[in-house]
């Protein structure tokens, strides 16, 4: 942080002893002051001089079972409501022992069938509604990706096929409201202004009326469109550069890092306070920008991943100063909980594996009002994981593992 400029005022007089007394006062005053702080850190079973950060607990029976002996696919998208709802989309992919099972002709057993792409639950985890999927009014994308619920409780929806070039916004009740993008393939190109190229997020600045995209698997660059209209405003690539679309060699943790995002450009979300944090997830790296594209710093996750990368998505904290950011790592089957304005990582909870408050593949991140987590799991996860806040407590490990129930 920088300082302010000194304010200097002129010296007064005083006899040397009363200055003396006054000074030794103010001494015994702050010591005691410390004193008292550390007292009551250690009543509460606290270190005065520990590093605090959220604390979160995974609730193993959110949500509730699905009716209808529905069953998710890949769920590869998470967002809130200002009820806090929570909306999710999945791909409806199920494993070769259950695809079809209800639904073939004649039904080979009483499970399972896929739920419609997008469901929502209310806060006590009920799912109390259930839609999407190809229609007459729109194209639905060939692998939805992403969802995002705007300022305005809108339903955004990105996709991330080979033809998937255009993004889709709904009501939260999912009537059609719009398509922007030309939904047709095309040649990649990230200076485009009429289509993207496999969107892999949509997030909001609702003071600015402004949709984000993380434009993504084809594209490598962030756009940002009117979130009434759909009008194209800008663009730009890693480091506020233009974006190149030329092949880029394989990522090296050894080498310096490139002046380009890697394919996918997985998130970009802006905070309250005017930057964007932006998911270049094979560099494992989020860059942060200034709404306007001007690049200002970066920091690398588990920079030695290979493969899928570390940087899968963010959400912030609800304080009003949005004081930390939380990343989904994918890769490492973990989230990372940061102090958003400088970037240190302050822990991580979870780990690999199917238990309750572990992943197999966190792909996506929400936060509700009053600070819960929502997690969505790709690949073979196939899942919605709930994390219940509990406050700020001093970190005791870098790596929690699971965020288990206390015994309390």
């Amino acid at each position: 942080m920088e300082n302010g400029p000194m304010n200097h005022k002129p010296a007064q007089h005083r006899p040397a002893r009363r200055g003396a007394l006054v000074a030794a006062a103010l001494i015994v005053a702050v010591i005691a002051a410390c004193e008292a702080q550390d007292r009551m850190a250690e009543a509460n079973g606290q270190d005065a001089d520990a590093v605090m950060a959220p604390a979160f607990e995974v609730d193993p029976f959110w949500p509730r079972p699905l009716p209808d002996h529905m069953v998710l696919g890949s769920a590869i998208g998470v967002g809130v409501d200002s009820r806090d709802h929570v909306f999710i989309v999945h791909r409806g992919n199920l494993t070769e022992r259950t695809e079809g099972g209800a639904d073939a002709d004649p039904p080979i057993g009483e499970c399972c069938r896929a739920a419609p792409p997008v469901l929502e639950f209310d806060p006590e985890g009920n799912l109390v509604n259930a839609w999407g999927g190809p229609s007459d009014e729109y194209v639905w994308p060939a692998s939805n990706h992403g969802i995002t619920v705007d300022h305005m409780d809108n339903i955004w929806i990105g996709g991330n096929g080979p033809n998937d070039t255009h993004i889709l916004k709904f009501s939260r009740d999912g009537q059609f409201l719009a398509s922007y993008g030309e939904p047709e393939a095309g040649p990649v190109d990230s200076h485009s202004t009429t289509r993207f190229n496999r969107v892999a997020k949509l997030a909001f600045d609702a003071e600015a009326n402004e949709a984000y995209l993380a434009d993504g698997y084809g594209g490598r660059r962030v756009a940002v469109l009117d979130a009434s209209t759909g009008e194209f405003k800008r663009y730009w690539g890693a480091y506020g550069n233009e974006p190149d679309d030329a092949r880029t060699p394989p990522y090296d943790p050894d080498a310096p890092l490139i002046q380009q995002f890697r394919t996918p450009v997985h998130c970009a979300d802006p905070s309250r306070d005017g930057h964007v944090y932006v998911c270049d997830r094979p560099n494992n790296r989020i860059q942060v920008f200034r709404t306007d594209g001007t690049f200002v710093d970066e920091v690398q996750l588990a920079p030695r991943t290979l493969g899928d990368g570390s940087t899968w998505d963010v959400a912030f904290s609800r304080d009003p100063e949005q004081k930390y950011m939380y990343v989904a790592d994918g890769k490492n089957m973990r989230v990372y909980v940061l102090d958003r304005l400088n970037l240190d990582v302050l822990t991580s909870f979870g780990d690999g594996g199917r238990q309750p408050g572990l992943f197999f593949a966190v792909h996506s991140i929400a936060t509700d009002s009053q600070g819960n987590i929502y997690t969505t799991e790709t690949y073979e996860g196939k899942r919605v994981q709930k994390f219940i806040h509990k406050g700020l407590a001093p970190v005791t490990a870098m790596h929690q593992g699971a965020p288990w129930p206390s015994a309390n």
